[in-house]
């Protein structure tokens, strides 16, 4: 039964309110090791703790790749469906059929990941606090930190769309966050300020941030996917038609030259007789 009018407005949001909440809740449940250790996080950094800001650091270095890599993939198996029009999908079985498919990609990945950001992060704090007359470097890397923070949204969005190995998927993902600097930065303010509502309104991150940000983060890299598939297209179908050019030119030269040489042997035959 469909409604129409007003009522079928409300039960069209109320259906993509429960979506963004299944999605996000099954998020961070498979989440929830890397979410226990940044609330830790944040209390022993409130407290002024050092140690144990260092020993939570290591904590999560480590869940991240096992945990958060998968569950966002997971996450983003799901929103892939939704902007390519299966709103329909089922979430439960959706998200661990991306979840079991896309583990070990993203396991890598997070792996890689992990490492760049915290050899891009100690180096930066080393030239803001250590080297005060080397700031600017630290700017360029703060600078490198965001992209790269951009560049996973282009590599879950690559893990769930293609068939690649992880070394390629990582290589285009960043390839593809430094060639479309429109996309980059839409996404970039996006994500920011979604993270700004969700640090006034924590609760939000249960129920709907993320799996507002990874929609949103697909809807971006999808569009560009179809921009560079119609350009792939059109480029495609130029040489195509410079080849037809260029095979229609040398036929009508070697149909040239056979006449050519019809008339010589004709004129041949004449004088002989």
């Amino acid at each position: 039964m469909e409604f129409k009018g007003a009522m079928g407005g409300i039960y069209r949001l109320t259906e993509w309110i429960t979506r963004l909440a299944a999605t996000n809740l099954l998020w961070a449940i498979c989440s929830s090791p890397f979410l226990f250790f940044m609330i830790m996080k944040l209390l022993v950094m409130q407290q002024n703790l050092a140690n144990e800001s260092l020993q939570m650091n290591w904590a999560i270095a480590i869940v991240a790749p096992l945990t958060l890599f998968p569950a966002t993939a997971a996450l983003f198996t799901v929103v892939r469906k939704w902007n390519m029009g299966d709103t329909d999908v089922p979430i439960f079985r959706t998200f661990f059929a991306g979840y079991k498919e896309n583990y070990k990609q993203s396991l890598i990945g997070g792996i890689f990941y992990t490492l760049l950001f915290a050899i891009m992060y100690l180096d930066y704090t080393v030239y803001m606090t250590q080297f005060r007359n080397m700031q600017l470097v630290g700017i360029i890397m703060l600078v490198l930190l965001l992209l790269l923070f951009v560049s996973l949204f282009n590599f879950f969005s690559m893990v769930v769309h293609y068939h690649m190995s992880i070394g390629l998927i990582i290589k285009n993902a960043v390839l593809l966050t430094l060639i479309r600097p429109f996309r980059v930065f839409s996404t970039l303010l996006g994500s920011g300020l979604l993270f700004y509502i969700g640090l006034r309104y924590p609760v939000l991150f249960i129920f709907f941030i993320m799996s507002i940000i990874a929609w949103f983060a697909f809807f971006n890299f999808y569009a560009t996917y179809n921009k560079m598939q119609e350009q792939m297209q059109k480029l495609q179908l130029q040489k195509e038609e410079e080849e037809a050019a260029a095979l229609a030119e040398k036929s009508d030269d070697a149909n040239e030259e056979v006449k050519g040489a019809e008339v010589a042997d004709q004129k041949d035959f004449t004088q002989s007789k």
